[in-house]
């Protein structure tokens, strides 16, 4: 029979971490590797790992216990988990923040399936890839423009930016996106970053554990750019739906989050519709303009909702955002409780539907993250350009 917890305050399920079970055999071996990563992680204590049948077949299911999940997660709320998990502060931050990961990944409502231990744990390092290289990555303020460095990119009109023959993929996304690494700041859209972060965490992943993936990433980027629709469709899972929004608070480190203007004004004006970032964990979200100020919730739906304030048109006539008015309308708001708690209550509702401007806020129902990329269980579908052509 089908067993799920559900969540001790808002009563969601929690489908957690899923291996699919050929055979008794693979059921033994998934719980013999999944206690070892527990154990790796601290966990054993607070998990719950059971065999379940659903309409694909028997599973493995590991929860977090229903008391932990209280405790951790109140209100499936995994914005504060890493100050429960390590009240001190973190003690190693790579171990700690792939702890983070996979207790968010256990509380999911949805339920993340894996073929093995070995393609979770792949996920997990993946997610932490995208996490720090997030937080190391910031651009110049220039929402319409297109930039990168030309010792490693190429622009083709019809292709996109394409990586420059014999030059290293995981060192030209690193360049583009860290200023660490070159000293300077490129211009393109926070939507545009967000894509560059994901395929930097799975090169790098690809990089140590499955290089003929790498070898593939690296062939396809010389001769035409994935983006936008079809990166999602090739690189990105998306979990939630309209009508079955994943809560407002959950989010797991590595999640590509979409933050909705509710304003219709403003968000007629180019790159201000929304608002692309990674959940960083620890309760941040990247703010590629000014990495030293990672965004809250809080932050994030502040600043989205004073857009509105900074509309003006140009000498065109064309819409723009004032930036510093924004910010001095978010500064006033935060000296005013009564007037930051009502927005607060506007802009974290769920979003309307693409189209309606009505009564949503900005909080989207769904979040993104990669496909799986380890050796078992690699699926992205790479397009063959060569072929097209």
């Amino acid at each position: 029979m089908y067993r799920a917890e559900a969540n001790a305050e808002t009563g969601a399920l929690v489908h957690g971490v899923q291996l699919a079970c050929a055979d008794a055999a693979s059921m033994r071996r998934h719980q013999q590797e999944l206690s070892v990563l527990l154990v790796h992680h601290a966990l054993e204590e607070q998990t719950h790992c059971a065999p379940v049948q659903t309409v694909q077949g028997q599973r493995l299911e590991c929860t977090l216990r229903p008391q932990v999940l209280a405790d951790w997660l109140p209100g499936h709320d995994t914005l504060g988990l890493q100050g429960r998990l390590h009240p001190t502060g973190p003690a190693n931050p790579r171990q700690d923040l792939e702890r983070e990961i996979l207790v968010a990944m256990l509380a999911s409502p949805t339920g993340f399936t894996f073929p093995s231990v070995a393609a979770l744990a792949s996920a997990i390092r993946v997610r932490r890839h995208i996490a720090e290289a997030a937080r190391k990555t910031a651009l110049a303020f220039k929402t319409a423009a297109a930039e990168r460095p030309a010792a490693y990119w190429h622009y083709d009109e019809e292709h996109g930016f394409l990586l420059q023959p014999g030059r290293c993929l995981i060192e030209a996304l690193t360049c583009a996106t860290q200023p660490d690494a070159t000293g300077k700041l490129y211009d393109f859209s926070c939507y545009r970053a967000t894509e560059y972060v994901i395929l930097l965490g799975i090169a790098l992943e690809a990089r140590e554990h499955h290089p003929g993936l790498l070898a593939r990433l690296q062939e396809v980027n010389t001769v035409h750019a994935i983006r936008s629709g079809q990166f999602h469709e090739v690189f990105l899972v998306e979990e939630g739906r309209m009508d079955e929004p994943l809560p407002p608070r959950y989010y797991v480190p590595g999640d590509r989050v979409w933050f909705r203007n509710p304003d219709e004004h403003s968000s007629n004006v180019t790159g201000y519709e929304g608002s692309w970032v990674i959940y960083m964990g620890g309760g941040l979200f990247s703010n590629f303009w000014q990495r030293e100020r990672p965004y809250t919730l809080e932050a994030k739906c502040l600043e989205i909702y004073h857009w509105r304030d900074g509309v003006h048109a140009d000498a065109q006539g064309e819409l723009q955002i004032d930036e510093a008015r924004v910010e001095r309308q978010c500064q006033g708001t935060l000296q005013d409780p009564e007037k930051a708690r009502w927005i607060m209550q506007r802009m974290l509702r769920m979003r309307d539907p693409q189209g309606v401007y009505a009564e949503g806020g900005c909080i989207d129902t769904t979040r993104e993250h990669p496909r799986g990329v380890s050796m078992e269980d690699s699926d992205l579908p790479l397009p063959d350009f060569a072929a097209a052509s």
